[in-house]
C-alpha cells in the first residue's frame, strides 16, 4: 500500500510548531478561536494558527498536507522572527518546502499565499521596522517574505512555470525598489539620519535573507534571475543604483556589532509576556529600556531579571552598544525601579554594573550617542553627492 505516514513526518510536527510560537509569543492565543477550514485558504497569519490544531489530526492528501504545513511553517515565521525565540522553519518556506513537489499546480497556492503574506500585519509580532513615505513599513518581515519569494522563483523556473516564475520575479522586484527608495530617502533628508541606519540594518538583512532563498536555486535557468538579484549588498552589483551597497557599508562599518541574535535576552521568560516587550532596532534601545522600567506586567524580580541579562550581555556580545542603551533607558526613565532591578540581580552582575567602564558607558547621554551615529550617515550622505 505504500507509506502512508504524514507528510511532515520527516520535519517538525505541527502541533510542535505551534507549542514554540505558544512559547515565544503566549499573546498571541489570548482570544484566538479554533477553526476547521484548510489552512492554505485561510488569510491571515493568526486564522492558519487557529485552524492548525486540525492539521495533524486531517484526511489529507500528500499534496494537502504540503500545502497547509507550508501555510502553518509560514504563518508560525510571521508571528515569531521578531520575538526572542524565532521558530526554525526558515530553511522549509525558503526552499525545502517549494521541492517536495513537481507539480506547479500544488506549488501555486503556496505562491499565492506567499504574496499575501506582506499584507499580515506586524502589530504584535514586530517592532523592528522604519517608516520614511507614505510607501509602508520597512521591516525585517519583508526580508524573510524576499526569501520565500525566491525559493518560490527558482523553484517554478526548474519546472518551466514561466508564469508563476513571473510573479515571484515582478514581486521582489517591487519589494526591492520600495526599500530601495525608503533608504535612499532617508539618506539624503536631513533628520532622518537615524531612520537611515535602521533602514541599512534592514536593508542589509533583508538582501541576505533574500540570498538565502536563492542558494536552494538549481540549473542555468537561474543564472538572468541571479545576475538580478543576487549579490546585492556585495561590491560590484549594481542593481537599483548601488543602494543596497550604501545600507551594507553603513551598516558593516557602524552597526554590524547589533546585528547579533540576542541570545542573552532568549531565557528571559518575562519579556514573552506582552507584544510591549518586542526588542526593537539596536542599538536603539533607550526608549526600550524604558519599557521595561515602567511596563505594567513585569514586577521588581522580573526587571531584576532583564537587567541581569542585560549587563551579561554587555559583556558577552563585542562591541554591541544597544545594550548598554537599554541599561540607559531604564536608569533615566524610573531610578527607583532601577535601583530595586539591580539589587535583585545576581551579585557578580551587580559588581559589574558598578564598573566604572560600565557606568561611564551607561552615562552617555542619548543625544550624544545618536548624534555620533547621524555624523556616520552625514559623511556617506556627502559620499554619495560628491
Amino acid at each position: 500500500m505504500g507509506d502512508q505516514s504524514p507528510f511532515w513526518s520527516g520535519f517538525i510536527h505541527p502541533d510542535t510548531i505551534v507549542d514554540q510560537v505558544r512559547n515565544t509569543a503566549p499573546f498571541l492565543f489570548e482570544g484566538l478561536q479554533p477553526a476547521t477550514e484548510r489552512l492554505i485558504s485561510r488569510p491571515t497569519y493568526l486564522e492558519i494558527i487557529a485552524a492548525s490544531a486540525g492539521l495533524a489530526a486531517a484526511s489529507l492528501t500528500r499534496d494537502e498536507q504540503l500545502q497547509d504545513y507550508f501555510a502553518l511553517c509560514l504563518a508560525a515565521h510571521h508571528s515569531t522572527v521578531g520575538t526572542f525565540i524565532p521558530t526554525d522553519v526558515d530553511s522549509k518556506i525558503r526552499g525545502l518546502l517549494w521541492k517536495e513537489s513537481r507539480d506547479p499546480a500544488v506549488l501555486r497556492p503556496m505562491a499565492d499565499l506567499a504574496l499575501v503574506a506582506p499584507s499580515w500585519s506586524l502589530d504584535c509580532v514586530s517592532t523592528r521596522w522604519s517608516e520614511v513615505d507614505d510607501s509602508g513599513r520597512v521591516s525585517g518581515h519583508n526580508g524573510e517574505w524576499l526569501g520565500v519569494l525566491a525559493g518560490a522563483h527558482g523553484r517554478f523556473l526548474a519546472l518551466g512555470d514561466t508564469e508563476y516564475a513571473g510573479k515571484m520575479s515582478d514581486a521582489i522586484d517591487v519589494e526591492l525598489q520600495r526599500e530601495a527608495d525608503a533608504f535612499s530617502l532617508a539618506l539624503r533628508q536631513p533628520g532622518l539620519e537615524i531612520e537611515a541606519l535602521r533602514l541599512a540594518m534592514i536593508l542589509t538583512h533583508n538582501v541576505g535573507d533574500l540570498d538565502q532563498g536563492i542558494s536552494f536555486w538549481e540549473g542555468p535557468g537561474t543564472a538572468t534571475s541571479r545576475e538580478r538579484f543576487g549579490r546585492l549588498a556585495h561590491e560590484n552589483v549594481r542593481p537599483y543604483g548601488g543602494v543596497f551597497q550604501w545600507a551594507a557599508r553603513l551598516y558593516k562599518e557602524n552597526l554590524a556589532a547589533e546585528g547579533h541574535r540576542h541570545y542573552p535576552l532568549r531565557p528571559v521568560k518575562p519579556l514573552r509576556k506582552s507584544p510591549d516587550l518586542l526588542l526593537p532596532i539596536g542599538p536603539f534601545l533607550d526608549d526600550w529600556g524604558g519599557v521595561i522600567a515602567q511596563h505594567p506586567s513585569l514586577d521588581s524580580e522580573e526587571r531584576g531579571e532583564v537587567l541581569d541579562a542585560l549587563v551579561k550581555g554587555c559583556r558577552k556580545v563585542a562591541n554591541q552598544a544597544g545594550y548598554f542603551r537599554a541599561i540607559a533607558g531604564f536608569q533615566e526613565a524610573q531610578a527607583r525601579n532601577f535601583e530595586q532591578a539591580a539589587e535583585r540581580m545576581p551579585a557578580a552582575s551587580r559588581k559589574e554594573l558598578r564598573d566604572p567602564a560600565m557606568r561611564q558607558r551607561i552615562a552617555v547621554p542619548r543625544r550624544s550617542f545618536e548624534s555620533s551615529l547621524a555624523k556616520k550617515v552625514q559623511a556617506l550622505r556627502a559620499a554619495v553627492r560628491a
